[in-house]
């Protein structure tokens, strides 16, 4: 086994997530690390990257840039949508967040942003959109 961390090695790693005002958005503390192989592109760019070469125990603190993590907040993405498109036992309020599909069909989760009697907003950007995201992570495992 290495005493390194390399790409195709599976790893566990404690982290924290933040963004530029120090708010914590995600973290692995007080659960189990994160798994994951390095070089599979499960997570976001220069993720999996900022591991190779680290040594179990080794802390590091790293930030991606809204390009390579969620992309930026695109405009297009917030959209009215008449309240008659909706059942009308819903009663959303501003922060739900709503299953529905795009208009080729895939799935979506927007969030409501506005609401009137005629109408719903919601933003169908992911939450991290436009964000920079800082990770202060810690390898505690290379499996190999």
């Amino acid at each position: 086994m290495s005493t390194t961390a390399k790409d195709g090695d599976r790893v566990a790693i404690h982290y924290t997530g933040t963004l530029e005002d120090d708010t914590v958005f995600d973290t692995s503390v007080e659960r189990e690390p994160l798994e994951f192989t390095i070089g599979d592109g499960g997570l976001v760019t220069g993720f999996e990257d900022s591991v190779v070469g680290m040594a179990v125990g080794d802390k590091k603190t790293f930030t991606v840039t809204s390009d390579d993590a969620y992309g930026p907040h695109n405009p297009d993405h917030i959209v009215e949508v008449p309240r008659d498109q909706f059942p009308p036992e819903l009663k959303p309020q501003i922060g739900t967040m709503l299953d529905g599909h795009r208009e080729d069909g895939a799935k979506t989760t927007v969030l409501v942003v506005a609401v009137s009697e005629d109408k719903i907003v919601v933003d169908g950007n992911h939450p991290l959109a436009g964000r920079d995201l800082t990770f202060n992570i810690e390898l505690v495992e290379i499996k190999g």
